[in-house]
């Protein structure tokens, strides 16, 4: 039986885009910022709008277009940070000032350059002044795993009386373990004389792979928000995941006696979302979300989940979103059977991308004698993000051979003008990101590249992940083909339109390679 409701406070777009090698584009974390809202998540944490102009503009879009969850937007403990957070946060219905200093001895004296009495006076003055803006101010204090617990205590009970609605305890460079933090929050709710006043929040980092541990060594302390992010994207290792907390909680009603309100059959779909858009894959053995969480090899496992699921499944494919309906779609298959099965999977779009992804789909029909839902979840992963497309890839041409140099030759399309170009490379990949390379006119650092079926078989889609860098930033690209070497040429011209996007250059060799 619940006694408990935790709140799931997302920051999959704040400290999930501090992962390596992600930069999303505000259409994009618009898209995820709706997924989540599907979700039901309590909180979306939507950036850090001090940060960029861009991280500014993206919060202020979904303040204004995200309707459901609380709207939450970071600031350090300064009235600079404060005022920009709150404007950015105008449009929304919910919205939260989400401030923080560090606590901890290390950081003020190492990163401060502050004294205990200095770090406590600017932690109540911050709070006092996000009060101005909005009613809902949480409060974090930076390492507080490592902090001094008494002069912890002191922190929060003056945030607390300066009016602070949330009390945030991160363990933010993940050293804690489950005993100690859990014993953590217990002396926090002992010694914070108005804790009452307050919902006390976790925010773990998974530094020593015990970030979900924590978080939930912390709710059976008393804590009631969560601090998570889809896939555990985040700084280093990563953040505590949103979908092991949800289903541990889910699971293990019995033991935590807590509930979410989180719509546990979105988990899946906005787990492909979020790895898609940021170029981060999903390690096949990933708890809940990865591709063999639900695969059975050994014998005696297939023979007792045969006889009945329980005996090896301890929460259902259903349960996530997976769906295990046999339903077979093919070249035959017409708009009406296409719009049924997206609605069965989960889907709920607009006309205008349903008509894109039919189009998509009977030209992926023709060249497949079967369509698995898979490569449908592909098709809508892949559908078209918003953002401005400098190049397109209209044709490619690739010679290969174990005894022959590899040769390819490329038209890209781009503002009514056409760029041609040809190159050699070591085998058809590396040949045709050359000739692309060559077509657009200026140097593109490949930094890494991936790629794998979507489903089994001769005939599977191929899915290409691309990141390319520029001036020390990261950008990522996918493809998706029957046809490997366009699916990659695909990645690497996607990668390269993020990229021009984000320096705001246009479709030229002399604009993009300029600088």
């Amino acid at each position: 039986m619940e006694t408990r409701r935790i709140q799931i406070f997302d920051t999959t777009l704040r400290d999930g885009e501090q992962t390596p090698g992600v930069c999303l584009a505000a259409a994009e974390k618009l898209e995820i910022a709706q997924a989540l809202a599907r979700l039901k998540v309590d909180v979306i944490e939507a950036g850090f709008p001090f940060a960029s102009p861009g991280d500014f503009a993206a919060v202020r879009e979904i303040a204004a277009q995200v309707k459901g969850p609380v709207i939450a937007a970071l600031a350090r403990a300064n009235k600079e940070d404060i005022d920009l957070a709150a404007q950015a946060l105008e449009g929304a219905k919910r919205r939260r000032i989400h401030t923080f200093i560090a606590t901890s001895d290390i950081h003020l004296e190492h990163k401060l350059k502050m004294n205990r009495f200095q770090v406590l006076k600017r932690a109540e003055e911050a709070v006092r002044y996000a009060r101005k803006f909005t009613d809902d101010v949480e409060f974090s204090a930076e390492d507080a795993s490592r902090s001094d617990r008494d002069f912890l205590c002191q922190v929060y009970a003056a945030a607390i009386a300066a009016g602070a609605t949330v009390i945030n305890i991160p363990d933010t460079v993940g050293y804690s373990t489950p005993e100690e933090f859990g014993a953590l929050i217990r002396y926090i709710r002992e010694h914070v004389p108005n804790i009452d006043k307050a919902v006390i929040s976790v925010h773990c980092h998974d530094d020593l792979g015990m970030a979900v541990a924590n978080s939930l060594a912390a709710v059976a302390a008393g804590a009631t928000q969560v601090e998570c992010t889809v896939n555990g994207l985040g700084e280093r290792a990563g953040n505590a995941a949103l979908e092991e907390l949800v289903m541990a909680l889910h699971t293990r009603r019995d033991f935590y006696r807590v509930g979410t309100g989180v719509d546990t059959r979105q988990i899946y779909r906005t787990s492909k979302l979020v790895s898609t858009l940021t170029g981060i894959a999903v390690p096949p053995n990933k708890a809940v979300i990865g591709e063999n969480a639900f695969a059975h090899e050994s014998g005696i496992h297939q023979h007792g989940v045969l006889n009945h699921a329980g005996t090896y499944e301890i929460m259902s494919p259903e349960t996530i979103g997976i769906s295990r309906n046999s339903i077979v779609l093919g070249k035959h298959s017409g708009r009406h059977a296409f719009e049924q099965r997206l609605r069965q999977l989960g889907y709920e779009l607009e006309e205008k991308a349903v008509t894109e992804l039919f189009v998509r789909f009977k030209e992926l029909a023709d060249r497949k004698k079967i369509v698995f839902d898979r490569d449908i979840e592909a098709l809508v992963a892949n559908k078209a993000s918003g953002q401005p497309e400098w190049y397109q890839l209209v044709y490619h041409h690739v010679v290969s051979g174990n005894q022959t140099l590899a040769t390819a030759s490329v038209r890209l399309a781009a503002s009514g003008a056409v760029f041609e170009a040809a190159a050699c490379g070591d085998g058809p990949v590396d040949a045709t990101f050359k000739a692309i390379e060559k077509a657009v006119g200026f140097s593109i650092g490949l930094k890494d590249f991936q790629l794998k079926a979507v489903t089994a078989g001769e005939d599977a889609l191929g899915e290409a992940t691309v990141w390319v860098e520029r001036e020390g930033r990261t950008f990522s690209g996918r493809g998706l083909s029957t046809d490997i070497i366009e699916a990659s040429a695909r990645a690497y011209v996607s990668a390269i339109n993020k990229m021009l996007a984000a320096c705001g250059c246009g479709a030229s060799g002399q604009a993009a390679g300029g600088n």
